[in-house]
């Protein structure tokens, strides 16, 4: 992985508000179904959130760091810590759980 890549998705993963990552390929069926999930899930936490997608076909050293291997892939951090990881689309409601551990 470049210097720059590594030490941009650091920065990106590293703060108190926590980070849903979504692991996505524009072929994958399933992770068209799951954008207006998560832009909902935006849209009802604005600023408590940041959602950043990534492309697995054009990040693929990420991806072999982080191991992910199925699309979608959810990973949530905050402070740079994993918080919470998940393959496939997930309800809203099992996110928004996860995420109300890391606001509260």
């Amino acid at each position: 992985m470049t210097e720059k890549k590594t030490s941009s998705f650091r920065k990106l993963i590293d703060g108190e508000t926590p980070v849903l990552v979504d692991f996505f390929a524009t072929w994958c069926g399933p992770c068209h179904a799951y954008s207006p999930i998560l832009a909902q899930l935006k849209a009802d936490l604005g600023d408590d959130l940041r959602l950043v997608k990534i492309d697995v076909d054009r990040n693929e050293e990420i991806c072999q760091k982080l191991g992910v291997s199925s699309m979608p892939t959810t990973i949530i951090f905050q402070n740079g810590e994993l918080k919470f990881r998940a393959a496939g689309v997930q309800p809203i409601s099992v996110l928004k759980a996860e995420l109300s551990k890391l606001t509260a």
